[in-house]
Protein backbone atom coordinates (compact mmCIF):
# COMPACT_ATOMS: atom_id res chain seq x y z
CA UNK A 1 0.00 0.00 0.00
CA UNK A 2 3.14 2.58 0.90
CA UNK A 3 4.93 1.85 -1.89
CA UNK A 4 1.72 2.65 -4.60
CA UNK A 5 0.97 5.47 -2.43
CA UNK A 6 4.75 6.65 -3.17
CA UNK A 7 4.72 5.67 -6.46
CA UNK A 8 1.62 7.82 -7.51
CA UNK A 9 2.68 10.55 -5.27
CA UNK A 10 6.02 11.01 -7.48
CA UNK A 11 4.46 10.88 -10.83
CA UNK A 12 2.31 13.24 -9.60
CA UNK A 13 4.92 15.57 -8.28
CA UNK A 14 6.86 15.07 -11.41
CA UNK A 15 4.11 16.13 -13.56
CA UNK A 16 3.82 18.98 -15.85
CA UNK A 17 0.00 19.69 -15.54
CA UNK A 18 1.28 19.74 -11.49
CA UNK A 19 3.60 22.43 -12.24
CA UNK A 20 1.59 24.58 -14.40
CA UNK A 21 -1.04 24.88 -11.98
CA UNK A 22 1.29 25.68 -9.21
CA UNK A 23 2.20 28.15 -11.26
CA UNK A 24 -1.38 29.63 -11.90
CA UNK A 25 -2.18 29.39 -8.09
CA UNK A 26 1.10 31.51 -7.83
CA UNK A 27 -0.34 34.51 -9.96
CA UNK A 28 -4.07 33.97 -9.08
CA UNK A 29 -2.72 34.91 -5.54
CA UNK A 30 -0.68 37.47 -6.32
CA UNK A 31 -2.98 39.11 -8.49
CA UNK A 32 -5.56 39.04 -6.18
CA UNK A 33 -3.52 40.25 -3.38
CA UNK A 34 -2.67 43.02 -5.38
CA UNK A 35 -6.28 44.35 -6.26
CA UNK A 36 -7.21 43.80 -2.70
CA UNK A 37 -4.75 46.13 -1.00
CA UNK A 38 -5.08 48.48 -3.91
CA UNK A 39 -8.75 48.98 -2.86
CA UNK A 40 -7.60 49.64 1.12
CA UNK A 41 -7.87 46.33 1.86
CA UNK A 42 -5.60 44.81 4.99
CA UNK A 43 -4.39 41.21 5.41
CA UNK A 44 -5.09 39.73 8.20
CA UNK A 45 -2.97 36.02 9.24
CA UNK A 46 -4.92 33.26 9.03
CA UNK A 47 -6.83 31.40 12.16
CA UNK A 48 -5.67 27.81 12.03
CA UNK A 49 -7.91 26.93 15.11
CA UNK A 50 -10.03 28.32 17.27
CA UNK A 51 -12.97 27.57 20.08
CA UNK A 52 -15.60 28.79 17.58
CA UNK A 53 -15.70 28.15 14.18
CA UNK A 54 -17.79 27.53 10.95
CA UNK A 55 -21.27 24.88 11.78
CA UNK A 56 -21.88 24.42 8.10
CA UNK A 57 -25.13 23.62 6.98
CA UNK A 58 -24.05 19.57 5.63
CA UNK A 59 -22.44 16.99 7.35
CA UNK A 60 -19.23 16.93 8.08
CA UNK A 61 -16.57 14.90 10.34
CA UNK A 62 -15.73 17.67 13.11
CA UNK A 63 -11.74 17.69 13.55
CA UNK A 64 -11.73 18.99 17.53
CA UNK A 65 -8.76 18.40 20.02
CA UNK A 66 -8.38 19.35 23.88
CA UNK A 67 -5.54 21.86 25.13
CA UNK A 68 -5.10 22.61 28.59
CA UNK A 69 -8.69 21.85 29.27
CA UNK A 70 -10.07 23.71 26.28
CA UNK A 71 -11.95 22.05 23.56
CA UNK A 72 -10.67 23.75 19.82
CA UNK A 73 -11.47 23.09 16.51
CA UNK A 74 -10.10 23.06 12.94
CA UNK A 75 -10.76 26.11 10.92
CA UNK A 76 -13.77 25.37 8.79
CA UNK A 77 -13.36 29.10 7.85
CA UNK A 78 -12.76 32.32 9.42
CA UNK A 79 -16.54 33.87 8.92
CA UNK A 80 -16.80 35.11 12.89
CA UNK A 81 -13.08 36.21 12.99
CA UNK A 82 -13.84 37.85 9.98
CA UNK A 83 -17.26 39.52 11.11
CA UNK A 84 -15.33 40.62 14.77
CA UNK A 85 -12.56 41.91 12.65
CA UNK A 86 -14.04 44.70 10.35
CA UNK A 87 -15.59 46.17 13.03
CA UNK A 88 -12.71 47.67 13.86
CA UNK A 89 -10.61 47.51 10.53
CA UNK A 90 -13.17 47.96 7.26
CA UNK A 91 -11.78 46.10 4.93
CA UNK A 92 -9.98 42.81 5.45
CA UNK A 93 -8.92 39.40 3.67
CA UNK A 94 -6.60 36.27 4.40
CA UNK A 95 -5.93 33.61 2.18
CA UNK A 96 -7.11 31.23 4.99
CA UNK A 97 -6.33 27.09 4.98
CA UNK A 98 -10.16 25.21 5.70
CA UNK A 99 -10.42 21.71 7.04
CA UNK A 100 -13.63 20.05 6.30
CA UNK A 101 -13.63 16.91 6.92
CA UNK A 102 -16.73 15.57 4.02
CA UNK A 103 -18.16 12.33 4.24
CA UNK A 104 -16.82 10.05 1.44
CA UNK A 105 -19.86 10.59 -1.45
CA UNK A 106 -18.03 14.10 -2.10
CA UNK A 107 -15.56 12.72 -3.69
CA UNK A 108 -17.47 12.45 -6.45
CA UNK A 109 -18.06 15.87 -7.52
CA UNK A 110 -14.59 16.05 -8.52
CA UNK A 111 -14.09 19.72 -6.42
CA UNK A 112 -13.62 18.77 -2.90
CA UNK A 113 -10.68 18.20 -0.54
CA UNK A 114 -10.30 17.73 2.94
CA UNK A 115 -8.03 20.94 3.45
CA UNK A 116 -7.91 23.42 0.82
CA UNK A 117 -7.54 27.57 1.13
CA UNK A 118 -9.96 30.25 0.24
CA UNK A 119 -9.50 33.98 0.00
CA UNK A 120 -11.64 35.12 2.67
CA UNK A 121 -12.72 38.93 2.92
CA UNK A 122 -15.30 40.95 4.41
CA UNK A 123 -16.35 44.81 4.22
CA UNK A 124 -18.05 47.12 7.22
CA UNK A 125 -21.31 48.27 5.51
CA UNK A 126 -21.49 46.67 2.51
CA UNK A 127 -24.23 45.51 1.09
CA UNK A 128 -23.97 42.28 -1.07
CA UNK A 129 -24.15 44.47 -4.57
CA UNK A 130 -20.79 45.47 -3.64
CA UNK A 131 -19.19 41.86 -2.49
CA UNK A 132 -20.79 40.75 -5.76
CA UNK A 133 -19.19 43.43 -7.75
CA UNK A 134 -15.96 43.39 -6.22
CA UNK A 135 -15.49 39.48 -6.68
CA UNK A 136 -16.40 40.01 -10.01
CA UNK A 137 -13.96 41.97 -10.52
CA UNK A 138 -11.42 39.61 -8.77
CA UNK A 139 -12.34 37.20 -11.19
CA UNK A 140 -12.19 38.87 -14.17
CA UNK A 141 -9.12 40.85 -13.78
CA UNK A 142 -7.24 37.66 -12.56
CA UNK A 143 -8.26 35.54 -15.64
CA UNK A 144 -7.01 38.63 -17.87
CA UNK A 145 -3.42 38.26 -16.19
CA UNK A 146 -3.58 34.39 -16.46
CA UNK A 147 -3.90 35.14 -19.97
CA UNK A 148 -1.39 37.97 -20.22
CA UNK A 149 1.20 35.91 -18.27
CA UNK A 150 1.09 32.52 -18.89
CA UNK A 151 -0.53 31.84 -22.58
CA UNK A 152 2.09 29.14 -23.32
CA UNK A 153 0.91 27.76 -20.43
CA UNK A 154 -2.78 27.66 -21.19
CA UNK A 155 -2.07 26.73 -24.94
CA UNK A 156 -0.38 23.42 -23.16
CA UNK A 157 -3.37 23.09 -21.74
CA UNK A 158 -5.50 23.43 -24.87
CA UNK A 159 -7.51 25.67 -22.32
CA UNK A 160 -9.97 28.41 -23.96
CA UNK A 161 -10.12 31.18 -20.91
CA UNK A 162 -12.22 34.00 -22.48
CA UNK A 163 -12.91 36.98 -20.01
CA UNK A 164 -16.28 36.96 -18.76
CA UNK A 165 -18.10 40.27 -19.34
CA UNK A 166 -19.40 41.50 -15.77
CA UNK A 167 -21.91 42.19 -14.24
CA UNK A 168 -22.11 38.45 -14.41
CA UNK A 169 -25.95 37.27 -15.08
CA UNK A 170 -27.98 36.86 -11.91
CA UNK A 171 -30.41 34.10 -11.02
CA UNK A 172 -32.99 34.01 -7.74
CA UNK A 173 -32.21 30.23 -5.76
CA UNK A 174 -36.31 29.64 -6.06
CA UNK A 175 -37.28 30.20 -9.57
CA UNK A 176 -34.15 28.47 -10.52
CA UNK A 177 -35.05 25.56 -8.52
CA UNK A 178 -38.10 25.69 -9.60
CA UNK A 179 -37.02 25.45 -13.10
CA UNK A 180 -34.52 22.98 -13.78
CA UNK A 181 -34.92 21.03 -10.62
CA UNK A 182 -33.39 19.43 -6.95
CA UNK A 183 -30.02 19.79 -9.20
CA UNK A 184 -30.53 23.70 -10.50
CA UNK A 185 -26.54 24.66 -10.10
CA UNK A 186 -25.20 21.82 -11.75
CA UNK A 187 -27.92 21.76 -14.76
CA UNK A 188 -27.04 25.51 -14.88
CA UNK A 189 -23.38 25.30 -14.85
CA UNK A 190 -23.16 23.09 -17.88
CA UNK A 191 -25.44 25.29 -19.47
CA UNK A 192 -23.90 28.78 -19.20
CA UNK A 193 -20.49 29.84 -20.57
CA UNK A 194 -20.05 32.54 -18.39
CA UNK A 195 -19.80 32.63 -14.65
CA UNK A 196 -23.22 33.54 -12.77
CA UNK A 197 -24.70 34.32 -9.41
CA UNK A 198 -27.11 32.81 -7.24
CA UNK A 199 -28.96 35.36 -5.09
CA UNK A 200 -31.86 34.94 -2.06
CA UNK A 201 -31.04 31.67 -1.10
CA UNK A 202 -33.60 30.61 1.52
CA UNK A 203 -32.64 30.31 5.48
CA UNK A 204 -32.68 26.50 5.54
CA UNK A 205 -30.22 25.99 3.24
CA UNK A 206 -27.80 28.03 5.04
CA UNK A 207 -26.19 29.04 8.65
CA UNK A 208 -27.49 31.19 10.89
CA UNK A 209 -24.45 34.08 10.83
CA UNK A 210 -26.07 35.30 6.84
CA UNK A 211 -28.70 38.23 6.97
CA UNK A 212 -32.37 37.62 6.35
CA UNK A 213 -34.02 40.21 3.95
CA UNK A 214 -35.84 42.48 6.13
CA UNK A 215 -39.16 42.25 2.82
CA UNK A 216 -38.94 38.82 2.32
CA UNK A 217 -38.97 36.56 5.12
CA UNK A 218 -36.97 33.00 5.16
CA UNK A 219 -34.56 34.27 2.25
CA UNK A 220 -31.30 35.37 2.70
CA UNK A 221 -29.16 38.49 1.69
CA UNK A 222 -26.68 35.61 0.01
CA UNK A 223 -24.99 34.99 -3.22
CA UNK A 224 -23.25 31.64 -4.18
CA UNK A 225 -21.13 32.52 -8.10
CA UNK A 226 -21.21 29.02 -10.15
CA UNK A 227 -18.47 28.75 -13.21
CA UNK A 228 -19.35 27.71 -15.92
CA UNK A 229 -18.76 24.51 -18.02
CA UNK A 230 -20.01 22.17 -15.24
CA UNK A 231 -17.07 23.26 -12.68
CA UNK A 232 -20.10 24.40 -10.17
CA UNK A 233 -19.33 26.80 -6.86
CA UNK A 234 -16.76 29.18 -7.29
CA UNK A 235 -17.75 31.28 -3.74
CA UNK A 236 -20.63 31.70 -1.26
CA UNK A 237 -21.07 34.68 0.98
CA UNK A 238 -23.64 37.50 1.74
CA UNK A 239 -24.49 39.97 4.21
CA UNK A 240 -24.35 39.08 8.08
CA UNK A 241 -26.92 39.30 10.89
CA UNK A 242 -25.52 41.87 13.45
CA UNK A 243 -28.30 42.48 15.66
CA UNK A 244 -27.75 40.21 18.61
CA UNK A 245 -31.20 39.19 19.28
CA UNK A 246 -31.51 38.35 15.75
CA UNK A 247 -28.22 36.45 16.15
CA UNK A 248 -29.98 34.67 19.17
CA UNK A 249 -32.90 33.96 17.14
CA UNK A 250 -31.17 32.02 13.97
CA UNK A 251 -29.01 29.98 16.19
CA UNK A 252 -32.00 28.45 18.07
CA UNK A 253 -34.09 27.91 15.05
CA UNK A 254 -31.10 25.88 13.48
CA UNK A 255 -31.34 23.64 16.30
CA UNK A 256 -27.98 24.96 17.80
CA UNK A 257 -27.38 26.21 20.94
CA UNK A 258 -25.08 29.61 23.05
CA UNK A 259 -22.82 27.89 24.37
CA UNK A 260 -21.75 26.62 21.03
CA UNK A 261 -20.77 30.57 20.02
CA UNK A 262 -20.55 31.70 23.42
CA UNK A 263 -17.29 34.21 22.19
CA UNK A 264 -18.95 35.16 18.89
CA UNK A 265 -22.00 35.93 20.84
CA UNK A 266 -19.90 38.19 23.74
CA UNK A 267 -18.47 40.05 21.13
CA UNK A 268 -21.48 41.04 19.39
CA UNK A 269 -23.55 41.67 22.19
CA UNK A 270 -21.15 44.33 22.32
CA UNK A 271 -22.65 45.90 19.05
CA UNK A 272 -21.94 45.40 15.27
CA UNK A 273 -22.74 47.23 12.21
CA UNK A 274 -23.52 45.41 8.70
CA UNK A 275 -20.78 43.94 7.52
CA UNK A 276 -20.77 41.61 3.71
CA UNK A 277 -18.25 39.30 2.33
CA UNK A 278 -17.51 35.80 0.68
CA UNK A 279 -15.10 32.92 0.19
CA UNK A 280 -13.53 32.09 -2.98
CA UNK A 281 -12.11 28.63 -3.02
CA UNK A 282 -8.04 29.16 -4.17
CA UNK A 283 -8.33 25.10 -5.57
CA UNK A 284 -11.35 25.17 -7.46
CA UNK A 285 -10.53 28.74 -9.59
CA UNK A 286 -6.93 27.22 -10.04
CA UNK A 287 -9.28 23.79 -11.26
CA UNK A 288 -11.07 25.76 -13.47
CA UNK A 289 -8.46 28.23 -15.53
CA UNK A 290 -6.77 25.08 -16.02
CA UNK A 291 -9.90 23.35 -17.33
CA UNK A 292 -9.08 19.90 -15.14
CA UNK A 293 -11.48 17.46 -14.56
CA UNK A 294 -10.51 16.97 -11.09
CA UNK A 295 -9.76 19.24 -8.16
CA UNK A 296 -6.75 16.89 -6.54
CA UNK A 297 -4.53 17.94 -10.14
CA UNK A 298 -3.96 21.32 -8.76
CA UNK A 299 -2.47 20.22 -5.13
CA UNK A 300 0.63 18.79 -4.41
CA UNK A 301 -0.74 16.76 -1.45
CA UNK A 302 -4.56 16.41 -1.83
CA UNK A 303 -6.49 14.92 0.38
CA UNK A 304 -9.70 13.78 -0.99
CA UNK A 305 -12.58 12.90 0.92
CA UNK A 306 -12.50 9.10 1.92
CA UNK A 307 -9.31 8.52 0.89
CA UNK A 308 -6.14 7.67 2.26
CA UNK A 309 -3.52 10.84 2.08
CA UNK A 310 -0.08 12.28 3.31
Amino acid sequence: MQEVVSTVLRDHLKGERLRIALEVNTLVRRKMADLLIEKGFLEIPPVIFSSVTDPLNHPVYDPTFEYEGSRYSLTKSMIFHKQMIVQEIPKIFTFSPNVRLETPDKAETGRHLLEFTQLDLEMLNAPREESMKLAETLISETIREVRKKLPDRLRSLHRELPIPKTPFKVFKFTEAREKYGKDFEQKLSEIEKEPFWIIDIPLKEREFYDREKDDEKGILRDMDLIYPEGFNEAISGGEREFEIERIRERILAKGQTFEQFKWYLDYASGGMELSSGFGLGIERFTRFICGFKRIEEVHPFPKVPGKFCI
